[in-house]
C-alpha cells in the first residue's frame, strides 16, 4: 500500500502549528502575512489561506479586521467541544508524523469531528502539561503517542484520570504497559528480525545494529535483531549493538559507526533504528571511503520520505503511517459513538520489507 501524498495546505498547517508549539510564535503574536508565507514556502496564497483558515477554525489563530491574524491564547482558545478530538504525538511536522496526522484528520473530518494537535517534543514534562490541558477541556476522545515509552510512565495518574472521567483514548506506535487502552502499532520485533534476516540471507555475518532504546519501538526492534542473529548462531560481539537515547541521535551512533568502519575487521552491514539514522550512517560510510552497497549494506526502518531522498535509495521496513492515522480515527469514533463496554482489540501491523539499492549480496572473498 502506497501512502497518499499529504495535501500542501496540510503540510503548511502542521509546520505553522509547530511554530506555535515551539514558541516561535507566541500568544497574541501576529503571524506573517499570506504573501510572506506564500513566498517562504513557495505555495499559492490560496493554499496559505486554506491552512490559516483551518488553524483559525480550530482556535489556534484569530483575526482582527484590518490588522491581521494573531496566535490565540491557550486559555481563551474556543473548542468545538461537542465534536473535538485531541491528538498528542511526540512530534508534529517531522519525519513520519505528518502522514499519521493527515490520515487521522482526514478521517475525523469525514466523520464530522475536528482535531486539535499537540506535541510533547519527546519530553515527559511536556506530556504532563499537555495531559493537564486535555483534561481541562471537553474533548470527546484522544489519540496519544506515549513519550519515551521504555522509561516508565510518571504521568500515570493523569492517564487514570482520563479513565475516571470516561474520556475514550487510544495509543499509537506503542502503549504504556500498565494501561489497558487499545493500541495501533507495528510489530517492531518482527520488523527487527526481518531486517537482520534479510542481510543474513544475502550472506552477511558481520552485522551491526543501532537502536534507540528509550522507546519500546526501539527496544523491540533490537529484540528482533538479536533473535535473528541467535537463530543463525552468529556471535554477539562488543560492537554488534549500539544503543542510544533521545537527543543522542546525531552523535553516539555516528561516532560508533565511524570507529567500526575504520577497523580492518569491520561489519559488512548495518541495521538502523530508522531511516533518519540510516541516512546519517550513509554519510559515515562516505567519510571512511566506503560505498553503499558495494562495501557496506545498510537497511533502515519506517519507509519514510528520507528513504528515497538520497542518491542511494534505502532498503527499509515499511511503517503504515497514514493507514495507522485513518484506523486510529475510525477506532476512536467507534468507541465514542457506540459507547460499548466491550474493549477494542489492538491493531498490530505486519512489517513489510521494501527492497531498494542500499543492500547487496556479500560476495565471498577469493581463496588465497
Amino acid at each position: 500500500m502506497t501512502d497518499k501524498p499529504i495535501p500542501k495546505y496540510m503540510r503548511l498547517k502542521t509546520e505553522l502549528l509547530s511554530w506555535i508549539e515551539s514558541g516561535r510564535l507566541k500568544p497574541d503574536d501576529q503571524t506573517p502575512s499570506e504573501n510572506e508565507i506564500a513566498g517562504q514556502f513557495g505555495m499559492s496564497r490560496q493554499t496559505v489561506r486554506q491552512a490559516l483558515g483551518q488553524l483559525e477554525k480550530e482556535g489556534w489563530l484569530y483575526r482582527l479586521q484590518g490588522k491581521g491574524t494573531f496566535v490565540a491564547r491557550q486559555d481563551t482558545r474556543p473548542l468545538q467541544s461537542s465534536r473535538m478530538i485531541g491528538m498528542m504525538t511526540t512530534h508534529i511536522s517531522d519525519y513520519i508524523f505528518p502522514h499519521i496526522v493527515s490520515g487521522a484528520e482526514a478521517r475525523l473530518r469525514g466523520g464530522g469531528y475536528s482535531m486539535m494537535l499537540s506535541s510533547t517534543d519527546n519530553d515527559k514534562n511536556k506530556e504532563r502539561e499537555n495531559l493537564e490541558l486535555l483534561l481541562s477541556q471537553p474533548f470527546k476522545g484522544l489519540i496519544i503517542e506515549p513519550t519515551k515509552s521504555a522509561q516508565g510512565n510518571p504521568n500515570l495518574p493523569l492517564y487514570l484520570a482520563l479513565e475516571i472521567h470516561r474520556i475514550p483514548f487510544i495509543m499509537i506506535n506503542e502503549r504504556y504497559p500498565e494501561l489497558h487502552c487499545p493500541c495501533l502499532k507495528l510489530d517492531d520485533e518482527a520488523g527487527g528480525y526481518m531486517a537482520a534476516e534479510h542481510l543474513i540471507q544475502l550472506g552477511h555475518r558481520e552485522i551491526a545494529g543501532f537502536f534507540k532504546t528509550d522507546d519500546l519501538q526501539g527496544a523491540n526492534r533490537l529484540k528482533g535483531f538479536t533473535r535473528a542473529l541467535h537463530k543463525h548462531s552468529l556471535l554477539l560481539g562488543p560492537d554488534t549493538v549500539t544503543h542510544y537515547m533521545s537527543g543522542q541521535e546525531r552523535t553516539v551512533p555516528y561516532e560508533a559507526a565511524l570507529g567500526m568502519l575504520q577497523r580492518r575487521q569491520r561489519p559488512t552491514a548495518f541495521v538502523c533504528y530508522n531511516d533518519e539514522l540510516a541516512v546519517l550512517l550513509l554519510e559515515a560510510a562516505r567519510q571512511t571511503g566506503l560505498s553503499v552497497p558495494d562495501d557496506l549494506s545498510l537497511i533502515g526502518f519506517d519507509d519514510s520520505t528520507l528513504s528515497t531522498a538520497t542518491e542511494v535509495k534505502l532498503t527499509t521496513i515499511r511503517h503504515p503511517k497514514q493507514e495507522m492515522g485513518v484506523q486510529a480515527a475510525e477506532m476512536l469514533m467507534d468507541m465514542i459513538e457506540r459507547r460499548s463496554a466491550e474493549p477494542q482489540n489492538d491493531i498490530i501491523y505486519k512489517p513489510e520489507l521494501v527492497l531498494r539499492s542500499s543492500t547487496n549480496r556479500l560476495e565471498p572473498e577469493p581463496a588465497q
